[in-house]
This record gives structure tokens, C-alpha cells and sequence, in this order.
């Protein structure tokens, strides 16, 4: 039977309901003692001095590590000289809440007292803390999306043709600093022999933590092992390698013990990334039909100091292929603020990006009295108009038809304030998604012993998206083998290499891998049953042959795998393949798609905003495990709702402090918040992409659902919020 589509159950599932599946920091290490960080008070300035006597004095320190002491790491061009500030290499304070200290003690206890009595003395400096205030001051980046693409495009006349626009929209969208709180905090078990390191992290990417270690410590990348074979989720802030895992590394090889850091929930805040704070302006101009005729769209992005590294959220670029316009500008910008690097977090650039285009696409329709659907399908892009290549797939009009018919969208009023329950507002919006389809180089190893057990290797990761489980299916069809026999090892950097799991790229980078490793071994397996006597089928082709649950089946008769091992007198029989993307990126635009219905209820006399139903329709390629892919796409649309009416990250202008460092006052989704979300899957095979025709899901569910939300919340109150979250206070008239 045929595994690959069928919704079966988490290989990994009773492993995490039990207890049983092992995240990095409940690695039992001998002789492993414990740290912690000692961070900056101020936002600005430098390190004049310690006091440590108290510390050290205090049972059961090993050691308190300070500039003074950590020893100079390497930084070679594969590592950022971005991290120098925040790895104890120099006394510079570039943000608050950044490392100055390390202690090492027997117990966390014993670590914690003396990481509270050390003292640090400042020389204070000015601190940028206001991204408005220094918007003045935006600088191009040097490195937008790693030098894959330019930060600005342009094609036509877009500011020329703007001024004779029928209608015409100038708005500017406000997004906030968000963080990703993931259950599994940051996590680091760090212990040498001699001159090799061995790691047990929490990371989205165990070869890209193997090789950031390497170049710090100034290593062969072959004597770093990093290990992480279940994460507690991530949502990107576990893809880089952050400085507390440089740091536990460096006080094991300081204490010669292996050393174990954990963060708390509020140093989370200031160690490992963020969504930075977004500013949109956004220009659009239509002719009396509704006809795009000039899209500019401006992006500003917070950040940190420049000497701490560069991200910039690539906010524009959907708006360069989502629609068919001739005119049209983007630019991306940076403003540096004394605050910690902010990093990818799901579907970073897209999820604010979009929230700004798909609220601006809802004005003008709006202006132009015209359905919003209508409107977007009036401007549908039949291909890439940026790049001027077709789609490998887009099945996006499909997402809109049944997403509007399952949502009941032909019920919907036009005029805002129309629809009631009583007292309360009943609004409804609508809003486009769309997110790149993304694929990187991997290896598989595959290997089937006497029994006919299969062992499946590659050193990615299961984020808990289900990579375990897909990837067992993709194994079980290619050898037809049951997936009771399969045993797929990730989360190990001395596997076969593959990517970092983010820009929702895993599945589409390893399971063809996965395919080819295990097709390899078909073959292997099929000339060996060539090559046996006692099959009577020499002289016949692989073709005449195939493989289901364990067997060889020929024309005329059948052997069990293991028996022709057995035979053969092979231990075991194994075969590995690498496999990476062709020409397709440049044949075509790659994307997933989709279409968010949100319907919202208001009080007008409190204000109060509760979203009471969700559709979404997705076009994400060929589903693997529709089961793991709902998962996806209901917490992607969770996600979502958070960004538009709860998340948002408060620094304390004057002292550059984060002061909503818990998940008591960072809000976030509750089950009470969430209302039944009803997914569709449109069926898309996506060939040009991918040998499995998959698109990745991770991203694409979240991105549209604020920007729907708070159309729908406009639909209700007839108050246009421009930026989220979206409070009580903003919708009360």
C-alpha cells in the first residue's frame, strides 16, 4: 500500500507524549556543572570593571568568565564578526541585556546565587532606542538575504504614473518587535576531548551549528559533533547559532568539565533574535476599472548596531510578484537601534510584508466599491511579473474559489458595520498568502540489514513538523518496505548533510534524497536477486523485477530480502545518494499560495475583538501526510492570529530594557483565543519544483492571516488599523 499521502500517525508521537523523546538539555553528560549568564544593564557604553570576590567566594564556583579571561576566539570569514560584541571578546556594550559574564558552578543553584552577586561597573553611552526617531538615518543593506538578491527593484514609471491614478492609496503599516517563545528554551550541553567538541543543542541546523562552532574555536569542522534529535520548537530563532552556545563551549573548554547552559524565559529575549519592528509606507494607484496601474512599497526594518552582523525583512518582495502591475517600486531599509540582532521568524519578510500589502489591496477595493476577491482576481498575475518567468505551479484562483465557498463569503455585506448579532459587529475579511518554495542540496544514507530492518540517515531535523514521520513514508514507498521497518536517524552533524529547517524548504531539500538513497538501494538489491542462482532470473532486467513489503517479486515467483542477503552472505546491503536543485529557479517562479477568511466579532461598547471563525485554502504542492500538514496549517493560522491582536515586544524608551520578558505579558494565542480553524488543501502537484512535487507548508499558513483579521475588523467597525497588534483602543469610535 502505497504510504506516501496517507495520514498516519507521528513516528515520534508516543516518544514526546511519554516522556521518552530526549531534548538536548536532558542529556545524562558525567561530571557535567552548570552555567549561567550575567547580562548588561545598560544599552550603551562599555565594561569599566568587576567586583567577583562575593562570586567566587560563594560555594561551589568554578569559575567566573569576563573579557578580562574568555580567551580570543577565531573568526574566520564563515563566522560573523557580528558575534564579537556578545561573546565576552571585548567590553563594548552594544544593548541591554547583553552577555558580560559567565559562571560556572557544581549545581544551577550554586550558579545562579553567584551569577546574581556579580558586579559590573559602566561607563554609559547614548543609546538609540526609537526606531521613529531614527528613521532619518535608514541605511541600505549590505547583505540582503545573503547577497541573493538586491534590497530595491523597480520596473516602469511607478511614482510618474501614480499621480494619475483614479484611485489612489497612501498609507503607512506598523508592525512590532515579536518574539518567538518557543516551549523548549535555548539549550547547551558542551564537553571537549582534547581537541574535539561534542554539543547537544538546541538548533533548526545541526551541520550550520557544526560549522559555526568549528570557525570559533578555530577547528576542523570534523572534530565538532552536534547533536539535537527532538527540538521543542524554534520558529526560526533556533536556525543561527547563538552566543550562549558559543559560550557554553567556551566555559567546558575554561573549567575542563563538560558544562550545561540553559536560559531562563526573559534572557531569551536578548540572546538569540527576534521579528524586528517594521515600517511600510505604501503607495498604490488603480484606474476606474480597478486596474493596477503603480505599487510602490517602502520598507523599514529595525536593527541592531551594524557591528553585531545585518538582517534585513525582505517585506517587499512579495508585493514585486503577487499581482500584475507595469509600474513598480521596492526598497528595503535598515535603522539601527541599540538592541540585540533580530533574526528570521516564521515566515519572516512575507508574514509582515504581507499584512501591509493584502490591507492596502483591501483599501482600494474598498475606494474602488469593489469585492475585495474580485479585486485581487481583477489584478491576478498569471506569471511572475517581477521576474518575468511562469509559475511552476499556482493554483491560487482554486484558493480563492474554495476557500470563499467554504467560508461563505457570498453572504457577506459590502458596507462596513452591516453585519450584527445582536449588539455585536460581525465583520469579515479576506487576504492572499503566499510564501517562496525553497530547496538547498542533501545527502541520505540508507541501509537494510539480514532482518530487513532499514536504518534511513541525514543530518537534518524535525522541528516538530513531522519530519521523522513524512520522511519514513517517502522510504516506505521507494522500497516497499513496511514503515514498522524503518528506522529514519536525523538531528546527528556526523549524519549526511542537509539544510537548516527553516524557509519551510526540509521536505522539499531531503525527502528526494530520501527517494534516491532508497531507489539506489532497489536497484542494488534488485542485481543482487539478478545475480542468484536459486531466483532463476539471470539474464533478466531490473525492470522485470519489483520490490513490495520485504520481497523481490519476479514474473513467476518471489524471495524475501533478507534471504538474498542471507544467500549472498552480505551482513547487511546499503547505498546513498545526494541529491540538489537544477535549473528550475531559473526556468521558473516558485511559490506556495494561498487565500485567509477570517470572520471577527466586536463589542462597539468595549471594543473587545474576537476572531469566531477561520477557512483557509492552500496551494501547497503535493501533501505527504495530510494529517502532519493540518497540524501545520492550523498552527501556522494560530501563529497569525497572535501577530494580529496579541503579540508585540515593549522596550522601556529610556534604558533600552525589554519589559514584557514572560509569557505573562508577551500575550500569546490561548486555546479560549482560537476559534475552529477549517483548513483546505487544494490539490496542486508541483513537478517543476521538486521530484515529490512538494511546496513547503511550515510558513505559508501564517502569512495573510493578520492582514485578514484586520480587514475583517475594518469590515466590522469601519475603523482602519494600520498596524498590529490591533488593541481595544484602537477600534473604539
Amino acid at each position: 500500500m502505497a504510504m506516501i499521502g496517507k495520514s498516519i500517525d507521528r513516528i515520534d508521537g508516543r516518544l514526546k507524549v511519554t516522556g521518552a523523546a530526549k531534548y538536548p538539555a536532558e542529556f545524562h553528560v558525567p561530571d557535567v556543572v552548570h552555567a549561567v549568564l550575567v547580562q548588561s544593564t545598560i544599552a550603551a557604553g562599555s565594561i569599566t570593571g568587576f567586583e567577583l570576590k562575593e562570586a567566587r567566594d560563594m560555594p561551589g564556583v568554578l569559575a567566573i568568565i569576563t573579557p578580562d579571561n574568555a580567551g580570543k576566539l577565531s573568526h574566520p570569514e564563515n563566522v560573523p564578526q557580528a558575534m564579537a560584541g556578545p561573546l565576552l571578546q571585548n567590553n563594548d556594550i552594544l544593548f541591554n541585556g547583553q552577555h558580560v559574564a559567565v559562571v560556572v558552578a557544581e549545581t544551577l543553584e550554586q550558579a545562579q546565587a553567584a551569577a546574581s552577586a556579580v558586579r559590573v561597573t559602566y561607563t554609559r553611552g547614548e543609546a538609540a532606542t526609537s526606531m521613529d526617531a531614527m528613521l532619518g538615518q535608514a541605511y541600505v543593506p549590505k547583505h540582503f538575504r545573503n547577497g541573493q538578491r538586491p534590497p530595491d527593484s523597480n520596473r516602469g514609471d511607478p511614482d510618474g504614473t501614480f499621480n494619475s491614478g483614479a484611485v489612489k492609496l497612501d498609507a503607512t503599516y506598523i508592525t512590532p518587535v515579536e518574539h518567538h517563545n518557543p516551549m523548549e528554551p535555548h539549550a547547551t550541553i558542551a564537553a571537549w576531548n582534547g581537541d574535539k567538541l561534542t554539543v547537544w543543542t538546541a538548533t533548526q541546523g545541526v551541520g550550520g551549528a557544526q560549522a559555526t562552532l568549528a570557525g570559533q574555536f578555530g577547528i576542523d569542522k570534523a572534530d565538532v559533533r552536534v547533536l539535537c534529535p527532538y527540538l521543542g520548537a524554534g520558529f526560526g530563532s533556533k536556525g543561527n547559532t547563538w552566543p550562549p552556545a558559543t559560550l557554553a563551549a567556551l566555559a567546558a573548554r575554561f573549567v575542563k568539565r563538560p558544562v550545561k547552559l540553559v536560559l531562563t524565559r526573559a534572557q531569551m529575549y536578548t540572546s538569540n533574535g527576534y521579528r524586528p519592528r517594521t515600517v511600510q509606507k505604501l503607495k498604490l494607484a488603480s484606474d476606474v476599472n480597478g486596474s493596477l496601474i503603480s505599487v510602490r512599497h517602502d520598507g523599514f526594518t529595525s536593527m541592531s548596531q551594524p557591528v553585531l552582523g545585518e538582517y534585513a525583512e525582505g517585506v517587499a518582495l512579495a508585493t514585486e510578484m503577487l499581482y500584475a502591475c507595469p509600474n513598480l517600486a521596492v526598497t528595503h531599509r535598515l535603522v539601527a537601534l541599540n538592541a540585540s540582532l533580530p533574526t528570521y521568524m516564521r515566515a519572516p519578510g512575507e508574514a509582515p510584508g504581507v499584512f501591509a500589502l493584502e490591507s492596502a489591496m483591501d483599501e482600494m477595493a474598498v475606494a474602488l466599491k469593489m469585492d475585495p476577491i474580485e479585486f485581487r482576481l481583477h489584478n491576478y498575475a498569471e506569471t511572475d511579473p517581477h521576474d518575468n518567468k511562469p509559475f511552476a505551479s499556482k493554483a491560487l484562483r482554486a484558493c480563492y474559489e474554495q476557500g470563499a465557498k467554504a467560508f461563505g463569503w457570498e453572504k457577506r455585506s459590502a458596507e462596513p458595520r452591516s453585519m450584527r448579532d445582536g449588539n455585536t459587529l460581525i465583520g469579515r475579511g479576506f487576504a492572499t498568502s503566499t510564501y517562496p518554495t525553497n530547496r538547498q542540496p542533501s545527502a541520505v544514507k540508507v541501509r537494510m540489514d539480514r532482518q530487513g530492518n532499514v536504518v534511513v540517515q541525514c543530518g537534518t531535523q524535525d522541528i516538530g513538523t513531522g519530519t521523522y514521520t513524512v520522511m519514513t513514508q517517502v522510504a516506505s514507498d521507494t522500497l516497499g518496505v513496511p514503515t514498522q521497518r524503518i528506522r529514519f536517524e536525523l538531528g546527528d552533524s556526523d549524519l549526511p548533510p542537509a539544510p537548516v529547517s527553516g524557509g519551510s524548504q526540509t521536505v522539499a531539500s531531503v525527502a528526494p534524497s530520501v527517494q534516491a538513497a532508497c531507489q539506489a538501494l532497489v536497484d542494488k538489491i534488485k542485481d543482487l536477486a539478478l545475480a542468484n542462482a536459486n531466483a532463476g532470473w539471470q539474464g533478466q532486467s531490473r525492470d522485470t523485477l519489483r520490490i513490495s513489503d520485504g520481497l523481490v517479486i519476479g514474473p513467476d515467483r518471489r524471495m524475501p530480502i533478507p534471504a538474498l542477503l542471507e544467500h549472498g552472505n552480505h551482513p547487511f546491503i546499503e547505498a546513498e545518494a545526494k541529491t540538489q536543485p537544477g535549473a528550475e529557479k531559473q526556468k521558473f517562479s516558485m511559490h506556495a499560495f494561498g487565500a485567509q477568511f477570517a470572520e471577527v466579532r466586536v463589542d462597539p461598547d468595549l471594543g473587545i475583538i474576537r476572531v469566531s471563525r477561520f477557512v483557509g485554502a492552500f496551494d501547497a504542492g503535493n501533501i505527504l501526510n495530510p494529517k502532519t500538514a493540518r497540524s501545520q496549517l492550523i498552527g501556522g493560522i494560530t501563529y497569525g492570529i497572535g501577530m494580529a491582536l496579541l503579540e508585540e515586544t515593549l522596550t522601556d524608551a529610556e534604558t533600552g530594557r525589554i519589559v514584557n520578558t514572560n509569557v505573562a505579558e508577551y500575550l500569546m494565542p490561548v486555546n479560549a483565543d482560537i476559534p475552529d480553524i477549517e483548513t483546505i488543501i487544494v490539490v496542486n502537484d508541483d513537478k517543476n519544483s521538486n521530484p515529490l512535487g512538494v511546496k513547503g507548508i511550515g510558513e505559508l499558513p501564517m502569512v495573510g492571516v493578520a492582514a485578514a483579521i484586520a480587514n475583517a475588523v475594518y469590515h466590522a467597525t469601519g475603523v482602519r488599523v494600520r498596524k498590529v497588534p490591533i488593541r481595544i483602543e484602537d477600534v473604539l469610535v
